[in-house]
């Protein structure tokens, strides 16, 4: 196999048509000078925008940038598909595999799920090992020459491999088995792997990269991971006299995919179009550039302990991704994942997910559903330009750790601050309910969630309710009220609220019958702040109250403020102490 080198050009598979074909009525035909009127106004209503601002500064408002610095403009034009190569579509047709996933703990337990996951529509199982299991048992009536199987154990992947081969015995496998022996397991291990694979015509590798995004990776860091791994599984092949097409027919790759569902769907077809590059670069025959096996899982890290069945929302979407983007198998992790081992309801959900999309939604009747779409090619293409850049620097001998860990602060920055919202977590929580009961998951990867430190919070809730004074009738402090009530139940706080008041006497009366609490948080409007605001809080500080807050801007009578944008974070924590 040759080094990976050179650029990621290569010749353009589609051009945007010329001209416009107008299926509207004339009067219903709008310019980019009536959008940007439009979307101006709104701008400026909302204080978006000055009076005087152009109407074009629109989009420099309304375009976003990931975290691997990719602009994303707000609308998708036909000038932004000028000169680019947008290949990596996705080569699937039909269905897409609905895979499952089994941490087996008890071989009889993951046996009778996994029986009733293929009664329910699962197509093949993936099945996470502690040891070598007792296969004989597990796979018990499982058609394996229907439903393909993909290992992976955390002890011993070769023995794992033969005790499956043996299992299997004369039976031939279902396409897409694999072995499952990680890409980045010692030479030894892959080419003993490889040689286990070839024998049984089954894939034998795969390429990891929900490793990296379980830790808090980009999808460009991501998808350089990918390729990485992937380069180097094939070296350790090559070098050993295995073709470079006969390598990379043993290997799949595993992404994860989010609820950020335009971002995932452009990541599969990235990583398709890096891969042919690959593949280009080490000699492999042409034919052979376009297919990648890919298997998506809905991401862990995006998921929460908190209000779990938010999660079935997100799968949902990033279940939708994957079919667009083109993924082969796709696993749907069951909502209650991140409490441990998923009931019976759980796994349901999960595989009826894909069932719905597939059979319901008929998700998988065409072939590339995003293909031409202006601002899904654009992204794919800027995003495997980046990844490529990443590429060429882990290929320099540059680690990713470092990336990484900047790209995991600045997501975090953003959830703290609540421009990256969790639904049920730093947004709407809800801190009277219950959370279901699970049995730990020892098997379950070591992950770095989104919301991990609202989660801490939330593990610990605060030992005394914050008083929320509000001030005047219920029109004039429900606003910022619930604001302040959503934002202290993020961090596990809950509040004690004084309800309408006319003055001091009746807010000074709640807080007595409430129980004088230490931290009070003043909830109104901006007149009511200027007419009876300090002397609201001068009389709870008489009254015993310690730490004032005000829900809106900083004032001369508060000790600290809270409003949209600040590090709810870092305000949370600050309130909790006084608490303490």
């Amino acid at each position: 196999m040759t080094e990976v080198e050179g650029g990621l050009d290569e010749p353009t598979e589609f051009e945007p048509a010329q001209g416009t074909l107008a299926l509207a009525a004339p009067e219903d035909v709008h310019t980019r000078t009536d959008w940007e009127r439009s979307s101006a106004a709104v701008l400026r209503k909302a204080r978006r925008m000055r009076d005087d601002d152009p109407d074009d500064l629109v989009w420099q408002k309304l375009t976003r940038t990931t975290l691997d610095g990719i602009e994303v403009a707000p609308l998708g034009t036909p000038d932004l598909l000028d000169a680019l190569a947008t290949t990596g579509r996705p080569t699937r047709q039909g269905d897409w595999d609905i895979r499952s996933q089994l941490s087996v703990l008890d071989v009889r337990t993951a046996h009778d799920q996994a029986l009733v996951d293929l009664e329910g529509g699962v197509t093949s199982l993936w099945l996470t090992l502690g040891g070598v299991d007792d296969l004989d048992t597990l796979l018990e009536g499982v058609l394996l020459d229907l439903a393909p199987v993909v290992l992976e154990s955390r002890t011993d992947p070769l023995a794992a491999a033969r005790a499956y081969l043996d299992h299997v015995g004369s039976t031939v496998p279902a396409p897409g088995t694999n072995l499952g022996v990680d890409g980045q397991a010692p030479d030894d291990v892959l080419l003993a792997a490889a040689a286990l694979a070839r024998g049984a015509g089954v894939l034998g590798v795969v390429v990891d990269a929900t490793v990296v995004h379980d830790q808090g990776a980009s999808d460009a860091q991501e998808l350089a991971h990918a390729l990485a791994v992937g380069t180097r599984v094939l070296r350790v092949l090559t070098a050993d006299g295995t073709s470079v097409d006969a390598a990379a027919d043993l290997v799949e790759f595993r992404f994860a995919v989010t609820d950020e569902q335009f971002a995932q769907i452009a990541k599969l077809r990235a990583a398709r179009r890096l891969w042919a590059r690959v593949l280009e670069l080490s000699g492999a025959s042409p034919q052979r550039w376009t297919r990648q096996r890919q298997h998506a899982v809905t991401s862990r890290a995006m998921m929460s302990a908190y209000d779990p069945q938010v999660n079935m929302v997100r799968t949902t979407v990033a279940a939708f991704a994957a079919g667009v983007g083109g993924a082969d198998a796709v696993t749907v992790l069951p909502f209650d994942s991140p409490l441990g081992l998923p009931d019976v309801l759980g796994r349901r959900v999960a595989r009826n997910t894909s069932a719905l999309l597939i059979s319901e939604a008929h998700l998988a009747r065409v072939a590339d559903p995003a293909g031409g779409s202006y601002a899904v090619e654009k992204l794919t293409d800027d995003l495997a330009r980046v990844a490529w850049g990443l590429f060429g620097r882990i290929e320099d001998g540059e680690p990713l750790d470092e990336a990484i860990a900047s790209t995991r602060a600045r997501r975090e920055e953003q959830v703290a601050r609540r421009t990256r919202p969790i639904t049920g977590l730093t947004e709407f929580p809800d801190l009277a309910q219950d959370l279901p009961r699970r049995e730990p998951d020892p098997l379950a990867p070591q992950v770095r969630r989104y919301g991990a430190s609202f989660e801490a919070l939330r593990a610990e809730p605060a030992e005394a309710p914050v008083f929320l004074a509000t001030l005047g009738p219920v029109a004039a402090h429900t606003a910022r009220a619930t604001f302040a009530t959503n934002l202290f139940a993020a961090g596990g706080v809950a509040v004690d609220a004084a309800g309408a008041t006319a003055d001091v006497g009746e807010l000074l009366a709640a807080h007595e019958s409430a129980g004088r609490h230490a931290v009070v948080c003043l909830a109104g409007s901006d007149a009511a702040y200027a007419e009876w605001g300090a002397a609201a809080a001068e009389g709870l500080r008489a009254a015993g109250a310690t730490h004032v807050v005000v829900a809106g801007g900083p004032t001369d009578f508060s000790d600290d403020s809270c409003a949209t944008g600040i590090d709810a974070l870092d305000f949370l924590t600050r309130t909790r102490e006084k608490l303490t």
